[in-house]
């Protein structure tokens, strides 16, 4: 099996899954964009870095040539690769996968895919609760079960992704679950030895931590209030933000306000993360409907710590499950999350480990290569019938 993939550029969520499909297909990466660290801190992380890990071994990838007049990820334009018709036409490819089709080169590989007969896969997370302008929803409406006939089959990542779909007239024998995952192995075992060398003390404060960019759609200031407000009921809890943007003032101000312990770690890359995440007793996500999963619940998940998430979230109904990996409060309602805070922190911790160990194999790397080798297998069988 030949399976070609184009995506913007390296991106961390994506190599562990490159990485097992490796091992079981002949797969060839493409990328469009080469990130700069200054673009990353454009994208919204604030500060320009470059990821601490290694993005790239372990499959075979090649760099498109972008002839954009502005490269760049963030917008339809900013990704201009023609060479990557040239490419599907020589790869022979049984299936070609696309993660959405928001920038020009996605639809320049779709285009040469309807040419030359290649099965075209999307694998996207877009769900019915992004927020939209009534108008814009409307157009949406109309144009969007037009513009997903232009593929073959569907990779949803999970619940929300697959309603999305079927909202859009995709029929369900088109659809295969390859869902949002991390590698859970490699966060667990760092968690779990940044415990280890952490020792046995436990501390005197539980820990709620928030991950991500300090922006106004995730709700930083709601996780801060909720906090205070566990605080002010009595239990004994601090905040902590791993992340950094534009709200990062605002929140300094509101935490010395309220007296709440809050500790500001800034952006943290990647290697780093799991001695994080051991350090919380719970995670939490209050964003919009416009998170359309969060992948710091995986991350979280992995490395053994429960969740508290918005019901807006697009990973809600697949990753929490209520009283035993973390619980779900209405978005916005920040009375309802430090309820749902204080529920986590009374959950039993060797009960709470088993069933978010149990949930998270569930939503890994070998299960994401399954569902795209199960879709591709599924369309070559069909196409050699014809």
């Amino acid at each position: 099996m030949r399976i070609g993939f184009l995506v913007s550029h390296p991106i961390q969520y994506y190599a562990p899954v490159f990485r097992e499909l490796a091992k079981r297909c002949e797969l060839t990466v493409y990328f469009a964009h080469r990130q700069t660290a200054e673009q990353q801190a454009r994208a919204g992380f604030g500060v320009a870095f470059d990821w601490d890990v290694d993005l790239l071994s372990g499959y075979e990838h090649r760099f498109l040539t972008n002839v954009a007049r502005q490269p760049s990820t963030d917008t339809f334009w900013g990704c201009d690769t023609p060479a990557i018709a040239r490419e599907i036409v020589d790869g022979r490819f049984d299936a070609f996968v696309v993660p959405g089709w928001a920038l020009k080169c996605y639809w320049q590989a779709i285009l040469a895919c309807r040419r030359t007969r290649v099965p075209i896969f999307v694998r996207g997370d877009s769900q019915l609760a992004e927020p939209r302008r009534p108008m814009v929803r409307i157009a949406k409406a109309l144009a969007f079960p037009s513009l997903l006939r232009n593929f073959d089959g569907f990779l949803y990542v999970g619940q929300r992704n697959r309603d999305y779909l079927l909202h859009n007239k995709v029929p369900a024998e088109r659809m295969f679950f390859s869902p949002h995952c991390v590698d859970n192995d490699w966060f667990r075992t760092r968690a779990d030895a940044a415990r280890a060398a952490s020792g046995k003390q436990r501390r005197s404060l539980r820990r709620v931590l928030f991950v991500g960019k300090l922006v106004g759609r995730k709700n930083p200031l709601d996780a801060l209030q909720a906090a205070a407000r566990v605080r002010a009921a009595g239990a004994m809890v601090e905040m902590a933000f791993a992340g950094s943007g534009e709200l990062q003032d605002a929140l300094q101000n509101a935490a010395r306000a309220t007296g709440l312990p809050t500790e500001f770690l800034g952006f943290v890359n990647q290697s780093q993360m799991p001695s994080v995440y051991a350090s919380a007793d719970v995670v939490v996500l209050p964003s919009d409907g416009s998170e359309t999963w969060g992948l710091a619940i995986n991350e979280a998940m992995a490395c053994g710590v429960p969740a508290v998430v918005a019901d807006a979230v697009g990973c809600g109904p697949d990753l929490i499950e209520e009283g035993a990996t973390g619980a779900v409060f209405p978005v916005g309602n920040v009375k309802a999350m430090a309820a749902a805070i204080e529920k986590v922190l009374a959950f039993d911790p060797s009960s709470c480990r088993r069933h978010l160990a149990a949930r998270i194999e569930q939503y890994s790397p070998a299960r994401a290569a399954d569902g795209v080798l199960e879709g591709a297998n599924r369309l070559c069988g069909q196409r050699l019938l014809k």
